[in-house]
């Protein structure tokens, strides 16, 4: 670091060579001071425009004592001039950054780290005034400090809601971004769930205790949204408008931009390097708080029509201003490219809700908690009980109306009781999260598992599910499986639903399968010819598509939830409440059977496949109590085959270092929740139920694909290589992944060149377009998935990435292109194995290697899906621990080395 001295003569020299003396900051008030005391001498006046410091005075000083006596002779001039006129009259600083004295302040702060001179405007007395700050004086040192790892019975809440509260005071009183910063750099900071959730329970706490207004979007924005999906808001910001916002506050220009971006490759990265080289800015950035940073969000989202992208850039560029920090504009800037990759994924943040108001209210509420010191002295297996069944009730109510909106100012009033569960139960025109079904291997493994069961076999038609809502007043709204709303796209079925209410009925929620149909005929067509009907403001006259509703379940009849109801019951309302429309409106084709009937299955799925249906539905038709378990077998299949959707508990192995991965040890931690189940003798009862938001063996699908001799993964492809010889023009192998839904991220687990069309290929090198087939260079900071963005040195690139995501794990050769991940593919294969160069599923089955694929082949694009219900870690796994049951001494027990699939 230069010393003062070394600046000074830096300076001097300048002077020297321009004919003008060395000039510090009094000169910029020297009119003003000649103004006021136009009695004083030449010499007083000529020593006022003088260096405030000499050489020599100086010459011992550090810069930030520099600093501090520079400003302390301003305050003082200051105070004399306001004693003598009565009044201060602000100084101009909009151009200060071209004056003297203000260039020599930037230099300070590029040679010294410790010291960030920011020229700010504050307040003071309703006063404009400059001053200078360090680093330290622009972190909020008290959330800085807070444990919110500790464990949850541990943590003393009362120890820092006061100081909080004080702190925020000054500001507004709302809590601050900075305590939600804290939070996601430790939860950021540690692979382990029982880590992450406890982080996630004190910071819910300390915001239920000290804000509990700020409750409701701290918990938007950690879990990376800002409203449910059935409400459109979309931020709609491309990586441009990030871009320009860095190059705006931090002074940067783009090359230096793509420099730290190809360095770091992550986006918030970007924003954290670049912060620390902000040399000053001409505004006190106003601390961000929570409610503030959400509200920019909404209002980004909000702006539409002319001059939207001026408004949405003055936002962004106000967030990054205002952010403190490098941490702050790491998450600020993650947040706006929605990649917030902290792992807190909505079944977490149940979790931790349910904790969180087991031992916090809000002030002036009242309602019951639990005892820490009674939670201590619980065992284990007894701890977990209590989390579990508080952590049951906000699930259910979550998936049932899947909108924190309604759940957390619930929450805030009554806590977590059995009312919660009546105030947050189904309602019209909010989508409830659909059940899900397990996936079989084939018709043999299912009737295996519902042997002595009752069943109800239905066709799986090759269409789009569709929740319909109908109220009193003929009002219908429709949702996709992703809680999206679909009616503007089916106008034809919203003129249907008067048609098909039979009498009696005034209000109801439907669920069926969409499915494009020859009118005349009747004939099935494919899913894809249903995917070029338009998205949006379909009007009936201008339809070519035509379409059928098969329905299959009937969850809510005249203000009544038949959630609870047996499947056998809800069927049969549906169907007789109802009134068929030939190949507009009709039921699924279904077979009632029993695991003794397997010729008549075997037919019916025949029937099916044959008429363009992708398989059957199996599903579970009266409720019955326990059964024993066939045998040891059916029992893991039935356990390895639950809930695939994000992690429902917290007992997944941990990480351990692997040859070429980052895993870590497992967790010790003895709060209760990582504590992994005991093989049981009996299975669990198969409900007949409805279960929202559950993968269950209540209901089972039999594909086609399945029943031959592979299986199937949804998979997500996330990089690739330039091919050889005619494929040198294409990618090929392509590297997939599985999902982590434990951490959020992308696991590798294999790399594919099977099963691919030249057709295919050439599409898929104009998808994820490199340039001019160069090596990829990627954007300034990364937009929106599918966007393409300009990269300032190389023409225009297409849904790729200059390094790898941080967020993708995968340490073998590196590939020639990194695609932004975004697309499904379901794949075939002949066997899982265990592989020491991919991570897919690590800790899992083996605390060194992860799973791979032999022979990996390209089946279709699956454009039904997006890349959340790719196919998961947990559920590789599973496939693997199946495929060890039925032949454990195949060769699927030997290591693929890398490479080795693609021998095919």
């Amino acid at each position: 670091m230069s010393s003062p001295t070394k600046k000074r003569k830096l300076n001097s020299g300048t002077s020297k060579s321009s004919g003008l003396p060395s000039r510090g900051l009094e000169y910029f008030f020297s009119k003003q001071k000649q103004n006021k005391n136009s009695q004083k001498d030449s010499q007083e006046v000529q020593r006022t425009e003088s260096p405030s410091l000499s050489q020599d005075e100086g010459h011992g000083m550090t810069d930030e004592e520099l600093a501090r006596k520079l400003q302390a002779e301003w305050n003082k001039e200051t105070e004399t001039t306001e004693r003598a006129s009565g009044s201060l009259t602000p100084s101009t600083v909009s151009n200060s950054r071209t004056t003297p004295g203000i260039t020599e302040t930037s230099q300070i702060s590029r040679e010294s780290p410790n010291l960030i001179p920011e020229i700010t405007e504050t307040e003071k007395k309703g006063k404009g005034t400059l001053s200078l700050q360090s680093v330290s004086a622009s972190v909020d040192s008290i959330s800085e400090t807070i444990p919110f790892d500790d464990s949850p019975l541990t943590f003393d809440t009362a120890e820092y809601v006061s100081k909080l509260r004080d702190h925020w005071v000054k500001d507004g009183g709302d809590a601050s971004y900075a305590l939600l910063t804290r939070c996601f750099v430790l939860v950021n900071g540690t692979s382990s769930r029982i880590k992450i959730v406890d982080t996630l329970v004190n910071c819910l706490r300390v915001l239920i205790e000290a804000d509990p207004e700020s409750l409701l979007p701290a918990v938007w924005l950690a879990t990376n949204s800002i409203s449910p999906p059935y409400i459109s808001l979309e931020l709609g910001l491309g990586g441009s408008a990030i871009s320009k916002a860095l190059k705006n506050v931090c002074g940067l220009d783009s090359r230096s931009l793509k420099a730290i971006y190809d360095k770091y490759g992550d986006a918030g990265d970007v924003a954290f390097e670049a912060k620390k080289k902000q040399s000053f800015t001409l505004r006190k950035p106003r601390p961000l708080t929570i409610k503030g940073v959400y509200q920019s969000l909404v209002k980004v989202a909000n702006s539409q029509g002319q001059g939207s992208a001026e408004v949405k850039q003055r936002i962004v560029d106000r967030l990054l201003q205002d952010a403190r920090g490098g941490e702050e504009s790491r998450y600020v800037v993650r947040t706006l490219c929605q990649h917030l990759r902290i792992g807190a994924v909505k079944t977490t943040m149940l979790i931790a809700l349910s904790r969180a108001f087991l031992l916090s209210r809000p002030p002036n509420v009242d309602f019951p908690l639990k005892s820490v010191s009674d939670l201590k002295a619980l065992k284990k297996e007894e701890l977990a009980e209590v989390w579990s069944r508080a952590e049951e009730i906000v699930k259910a109510c979550f998936a049932r109306r899947p909108n924190y909106n309604d759940l957390i100012p619930t929450m805030l009033e009554i806590g977590v009781c059995d009312e919660l569960s009546l105030r947050c139960d189904l309602a019209l025109h909010i989508p409830l999260r659909p059940m899900l079904g397990s996936i079989t291997r084939d018709l043999s493994e299912m009737l295996t598992k519902l042997q002595g069961r009752d069943f109800a076999c239905e066709f799986k038609y090759d269409g789009q599910r569709a929740q319909v809502h109908c109220d009193e007043k003929g009002k219908v709204s429709i949702f996709s499986r992703h809680l999206e709303v679909m009616t503007d796209k089916y106008p034809d079925l919203v003129a249907l639903v008067p048609k098909i209410r039979g009498e009696g009925v005034s209000s109801f929620i439907m669920e069926g399968e969409v499915v494009a149909v020859d009118q005349q005929t009747g004939e099935l067509r494919n899913f894809q010819t249903l995917t070029n009907r338009a998205r949006k403001d379909v009007e009936i006259g201008s339809i070519t598509i035509e379409v059928c509703l098969f329905a299959f379940d009937l969850m809510y009849l005249n203000g009544q939830p038949l959630l609870d109801r047996p499947f056998r019951e809800r069927r049969s309302l549906l169907r007789s409440l109802f009134i068929e429309i030939p190949h507009r409106f009709t039921w699924v084709k279904s077979l009632d059977a029993t695991s003794q009937d397997s010729e008549v299955v075997l037919d019916f799925f025949k029937q099916a496949t044959d008429t363009k249906c992708e398989g059957i539905m199996v599903k579970i038709l009266d409720n019955l109590p326990d059964l024993p378990a066939p045998s040891q077998v059916a029992d893991d299949l039935n356990e390895t085959t639950g809930e695939v959707g994000e992690s429902e508990t917290l007992t997944l192995p941990k990480k351990s270092k692997a040859k070429k991965g980052k895993g870590k040890a497992k967790d010790t931690s003895n709060n209760g929740a990582g504590e992994e189940k005991k093989p049981s003798s009996r299975r669990k009862a198969l409900l007949a139920t409805y279960e929202p938001d559950k993968r269950l063996d209540s209901w089972l699908k039999v594909k086609k694909d399945y029943s031959s001799s592979f299986d199937t993964l949804d998979l997500v492809p996330i990089a690739a290589w330039h091919g050889q010889g005619r494929k040198a023009k294409w990618w090929s192998p392509i590297l997939m992944a599985v999902r982590n839904d434990a951490t959020g991220s992308l696991e590798a687990v294999c790399k594919c060149i099977s099963g691919f069309t030249d057709t295919f290929y050439k599409a898929n090198k104009k998808f994820y377009d490199d340039g001019s087939g160069e090596e990829p260079h990627g954007p300034d900071v990364p937009g929106k998935e599918g966007e393409e963005v300009e990269d300032n040195n190389a023409g225009k690139y297409k849904n790729v990435r200059g390094m790898k995501p941080s967020f993708i794990e995968y340490y073998g050769p590196e590939p020639d292109v990194w695609f932004e991940p975004q697309e499904v593919w379901e794949m075939a294969f002949a066997d899982i194995t265990l592989s020491p160069i991919y991570t897919a599923s690590i800790g899992l089955i083996s605390q060194e290697r992860g799973l791979s694929m032999r022979f990996p082949r390209f089946l279709k694009k699956r454009e039904d899906k997006g890349i959340e219900e790719a196919s998961s870690s947990e559920f590789l796994a599973g496939l693997y621990r199946k495929q060890e049951a039925k032949a454990p001494t195949t060769p699927a027990n030997q290591e693929v080395e890398d490479g080795e699939e693609e021998e095919l």
